[in-house]
């Protein structure tokens, strides 16, 4: 079961980067809940978050798996990352930018954190049980 963090608490950025790879070869299911969870911003600025793969923790996707909506306040975001439609994905690594306008210091400042689990199979068929008897 894996459950692990792309990017470790209190991480502090102040420009675009990359969190560690991580390594999904030996996930049971290929579901994962990631958290992104924003402890410390300043005003006006931006951060935006993707999730890239690849075979061999080497050369990377060029375009991400998946990516959370820009944020730019504190909090905690979860998002599903589904690689069941990218077999040949057995490492992921966050990546991130930052953005800050307006007065005061051009230099963006974020503190945060992305973890990520992976989901049991059986919490799987039972939230795809329940999404389809609420749908009809």
């Amino acid at each position: 079961m894996i459950d692990s963090f792309l990017v470790p608490e209190r991480t502090v950025v102040t420009a675009k980067g990359d969190g560690r790879a991580v390594d999904v070869s030996s996930a049971s299911n290929r579901v994962f809940l990631l958290t992104l969870h924003i402890t410390n911003i300043v005003e006006q600025e931006s951060l935006d978050v993707s999730i890239f793969g690849s075979a061999d923790g080497a050369a990377w996707s060029p375009k991400p798996v998946v990516a959370f909506p820009q944020k730019f306040y504190a909090g905690q975001h979860p998002l599903l990352l589904d690689l069941t439609q990218h077999p040949d994905t057995k490492f992921v690594r966050a990546h991130w930018e930052v953005n800050r306008w307006g007065r005061g210091t051009e230099i963006p400042m974020f503190e945060f954190n992305v973890s990520m689990k992976e989901v049991p199979l059986d919490i799987l068929k039972e939230a795809s049980a329940e999404a389809k008897t609420l749908t009809g």
